[in-house]
């Protein structure tokens, strides 16, 4: 089975999702079936057909998050021995310097599943973070995205929770 890299910060929102889901929105829907059968007729019965679907799409969440948690590879970086210059590794926090536009941005790189631009969390598959793996602080690199390319230096590198 292929390990799936993930922070502890991942793994444990994950967690908390799955427990949720067993204990809070299992039974939920479980009473919602009962209640709409108790209403006779099922074959016309909307009430039914949608506790269904809800409880459907609950047990496929709760697989599929067994499915991660059992193939998960946590890497939790604020146990890694940092040296001066730290290198940028999955779960590092890395501050960058656009080159173009001299603004700074800084961002995470995590599992798929944490994934959020919104909160400047990237996954590890994309074209920014696949240019940055490996890379130290005060290296320069240009990284082809989609829109083009970017460069960056890299501001800071920290092993942060």
């Amino acid at each position: 089975m292929e390990q799936t890299p993930m922070t502890a910060r991942g793994e444990q929102l994950l967690r908390e999702e799955l427990t949720r889901l067993k204990t809070v929105e299992r039974p939920r829907i479980t009473a919602a079936i009962a209640e709409a059968r108790s209403h006779g007729d099922l074959s016309e019965n909307a009430e039914y057909d949608a506790a269904k679907e809800e409880q459907g799409l609950c047990e496929a969440r709760i697989k599929d998050i067994e499915a991660k948690l059992a193939s998960a590879n946590i890497i939790d970086v604020t146990k890694l021995k940092g040296t001066s210059a730290l290198k940028v590794v999955f779960g590092a926090t890395v501050t960058l310097l656009d080159l173009n536009t001299d603004k700074e941005i800084t961002y995470k790189i995590v599992g798929e599943d944490e994934a959020s631009i919104e909160n400047n969390l990237i996954s590890y598959k994309t074209p920014i973070a696949k240019g940055l793996l490996g890379k130290v602080e005060g290296d320069e690199v240009t990284i082809a995205i989609p829109k083009g390319t970017v460069e960056y230096e890299i501001v800071e590198v920290k092993y942060l929770p």
